[in-house]
């Protein structure tokens, strides 16, 4: 029996393959980054080039949720923007009903519970996207969730979704620092991203979001990060040459 023809059916050994599928689609979409600091969350992802005759401002990773909340994605995009505009009902409805901006872990849980919704019931598929979900809390507190198909759901200090996430995971968790100042996640985010970037600044976008709104730098910005990032790198690779003995005739 094909057991991936059917959403709803477990294979023998306890699979659901279209779920899998969807993960694969993730994995093959482009890198995204989320780092928490002390006072600001750092979002940071990987732009597709644009065509001569696009208008680049219609490609975009980052969107808004609330005025406190922003979300980035790994997959399928066309997912994505379902997926984004049912969270932004679901902000209003919350402000609407409590009148009360929504917390981050709340608009998390209503996301990956969708998301879960569509693994369980036949005549739909999976949404192809995995999500990072960062903002404040009315408490002034950062946050940073992921989501995956599945609709599972976790909170992190810093992460990655998208293509090669797991090499860019390894790299975080081999720099990033608690309480994390805005300007060193700014640099941890594009230097992480670098690892899968190879056309620099023009193919990455940042956005920092602090309590008292948001920022995205702009192209030159980002640039003065990665020229710095290569100066720090050409400094140690010389140290590095100097601490080498001599070599013997």
């Amino acid at each position: 029996m094909s057991y991936d023809r059917a959403l709803t059916i477990f294979s023998p050994d306890g699979h659901l393959f279209q779920v899998e599928y969807a993960q694969e689609a993730v994995r093959k979409g482009t890198c995204a980054v989320g780092i928490c600091g002390k006072d600001s969350v750092v979002l940071g992802v990987e732009k597709k080039a644009a065509l001569k005759l696009q208008d680049s401002r219609t490609m975009r990773k980052i969107h808004r949720l609330d005025e406190h909340i922003f979300i980035a994605s790994a997959g399928l995009v066309a997912d994505a923007r379902v997926l984004v505009d049912m969270a932004r009902v679901e902000c209003q409805n919350h402000r609407l009903t409590i009148e009360d901006p929504p917390s981050v872990e709340f608009i998390t849980h209503y996301i990956a519970s969708t998301q879960q919704r569509y693994t369980q019931s036949g005549g739909r598929r999976p949404f192809g996207i995995s999500t990072l979900i960062v903002g404040f809390d009315p408490d002034n507190t950062p946050k940073l969730f992921q989501t995956d198909p599945s609709g599972i759901y976790y909170q992190w200090k810093a992460n990655s979704i998208g293509r090669n996430s797991q090499t860019v995971r390894e790299f975080l968790e081999k720099h990033y620092t608690q309480d994390i100042s805005e300007e060193d996640g700014i640099k941890l985010a594009v230097k992480s991203l670098l690892e899968v970037v190879q056309t620099g600044a023009k193919n990455i976008e940042i956005l920092v979001i602090t309590k008292d709104g948001s920022r995205t730098p702009d192209v030159n910005e980002i640039e003065s990060v990665i020229a710095v990032i290569e100066a720090e790198k050409a400094e140690e690779a010389e140290k590095k040459s100097s601490r080498r003995p001599p070599q013997q005739s």
